[in-house]
């Protein structure tokens, strides 16, 4: 099967098979992968944390489950420079290693199989988890409660003092908002990793899945230029000048593109 016909296929469903679209984005980038059997050992591990888990309702489950992954070995990847195994979910499952995306979307699978209510939260620089109706969320590299305050300190020890919590950097992700950020994760990964041509696969999935960015179509534009692609380029270029709403941007948009071939047309 096709592995992008077949991860939009997964978004097609009801619900969304959110863990099993983003093993079919790891077989865009491996042809061997074969997701389906990744699914068939998932039982195993399914297996191994389930007969770790306390006996609680399932409301309470959310931090053992993330502390039960904990003891078998899961753990936020420190590589550096991190690579794209960081992000790829059959390496992740391999090395027990991973972004905390990518361990997140293992732990909302596990969570799915053993009826645990979790739900995704995309905050900025650190996907999170909660169980819905709790007053904290849940780092998913070892199940650590985060509270408001605990978020704030999170929030500015990435980015710097200025930058203040916002109510939906708390909200509820949907599966595509997740997988796209899983492509943009692995788009930057690839490039950093010096494979564009990987990073463009990326970055193509990121624009399919809508919503994108005047930066979302920037970074392809930049792989275009980087593979010498000017038509490309160009057209990326543009729809970013559509998007952005940044004066100093726009103008080294216009820039950019005087210095761009104009396209050729057929007669």
């Amino acid at each position: 099967m096709n592995p992008r016909k077949a991860f939009f296929a997964c978004l097609d469903r009801s619900p969304p098979a959110l863990f099993e679209a983003a093993l079919w984005i790891a077989a865009e980038h491996d042809p061997a992968m074969q997701p389906l059997l990744v699914l068939q050992d998932f039982t195993l591990l399914q297996q191994q944390v389930s007969l770790g888990m306390p006996m609680l309702p399932a409301d309470e489950l959310g931090q053992p489950l993330l502390r039960r992954m904990n003891d078998l070995g899961f753990a936020q990847d420190d590589f550096t420079p991190l690579r794209p195994a960081a992000a790829l979910l059959d390496k992740v499952l391999q090395r027990k290693r991973g972004q905390p995306l990518a361990l997140g979307l293992i732990a909302l699978e596990l969570a799915r199989r053993l009826n645990i209510p979790m739900v995704g939260v995309n905050f900025p620089g650190h996907f999170l988890l909660r169980v819905p109706g709790a007053d904290h969320l849940l780092d998913p590299c070892g199940g650590r409660r985060l509270y408001p305050n605990d978020c704030r300190e999170l929030l500015q020890r990435q980015y710097g003092p200025n930058l203040k919590l916002q109510a939906d950097q708390l909200h509820t992700a949907e599966p595509r908002s997740i997988l796209q950020r899983l492509s943009r994760n692995l788009r930057q990964l690839h490039l950093s990793n010096d494979n564009p041509l990987a990073a463009l696969v990326d970055a193509e999935r990121v624009l399919e899945l809508g919503n994108a960015s005047a930066a979302d179509y920037l970074a392809r534009a930049s792989l275009y230029q980087r593979l010498d692609c000017p038509s490309a380029e160009r057209f990326d270029l543009e729809h970013a000048l559509m998007l952005s709403e940044d004066p100093i941007q726009r103008l080294r948009l216009t820039e950019r593109l005087g210095h761009l071939p104009p396209n050729s047309v057929v007669h």
